[in-house]
């Protein structure tokens, strides 16, 4: 009796959602959403920088550090202060104290990474039944939502309602939440997709095609009022903010 549901959820890890959706929607619209999706993230992030002044902000401030500073550090060490920006604040997330957070972030950041990442592979490699998806991409694409989704869920229902991390109850919703409430019905609505696809779920499995198409579309296309943008800013204060510590212009200011 057990093996039928591994035998079933191994199926599944192995099953691309996107090949048998060619039958109805063709590659080409598919592969024109993701572009658009694209399309939307960059437009977003841009004005966000020019409605919050980021890009403003970061010159002035380096422009007054240059005063404060006590020592001048040449390219190599920049260089190096670039590196160390990636692998500890970028790639570790170092800047989280709470093991649990930082654990439930990783989870939810590279989960969805290799969740987009395989998406776009799947959209425009291996779009119909004729171009089989290697098995290795169709299951990075369900770990992916599904590593989204452990971190997210973790987050929301046990880390975010505790007082010592964002002290907030689960259902008390703001618009800082957008983000992290439309990526989870993203990759939620995502597996359940192709779960039903794969289990011929007939008009539920429209439904919630339809509802995943309305949450990614709702993630990617609300980047102004959401902080999905603050995934690109955040690299960039961490490296000034290392650059200032080295140079002693960070010690100095007021």
């Amino acid at each position: 009796t057990c093996a039928l549901p591994i035998w079933t959820t191994q199926f599944m890890f192995t099953h691309n959602p996107f090949a048998e959706l060619s039958g109805s929607i063709t590659p080409l619209a598919m592969q024109l959403y993701v572009v658009l999706m694209f399309l939307l993230v960059l437009g977003g992030t841009l004005l966000d920088t020019i409605h919050k002044k980021s890009a403003k902000y970061f010159f002035q401030s380096a422009e007054k550090s240059k005063k404060n500073r006590t020592r001048t550090i040449g390219g190599g060490e920049k260089a190096g202060i670039a590196v160390k920006t990636v692998v500890e604040d970028v790639l570790m997330s170092a800047e989280f104290c709470n093991p649990r957070r930082r654990i439930a972030h990783l989870l939810g950041m590279y989960g969805f990474v290799t969740f987009i990442v395989t998406t776009a592979l799947l959209i425009f490699c291996y779009p119909t039944a004729a171009t089989p998806a290697p098995p290795l991409a169709t299951t990075l694409w369900h770990l992916g939502a599904l590593m989204v989704c452990v971190g997210g869920y973790w987050f929301w229902f046990f880390i975010r309602v505790d007082v010592a991390a964002e002290g907030n109850v689960w259902y008390k919703i703001m618009r800082a939440d957008l983000f992290i409430l439309t990526l989870l019905a993203t990759t939620t609505f995502a597996l359940i997709w192709s779960y039903l696809q794969m289990n011929a779920g007939g008009l539920w499995t429209q439904i919630i095609l339809a509802l995943f198409i309305v949450s990614s579309t709702t993630l990617f296309g609300t980047v102004l009022w959401s902080k999905f943008a603050h995934m690109f800013f955040k690299p960039a204060a961490a490296f000034q903010k290392r650059v200032q510590e080295a140079d002693g212009s960070r010690a100095n200011l007021p």
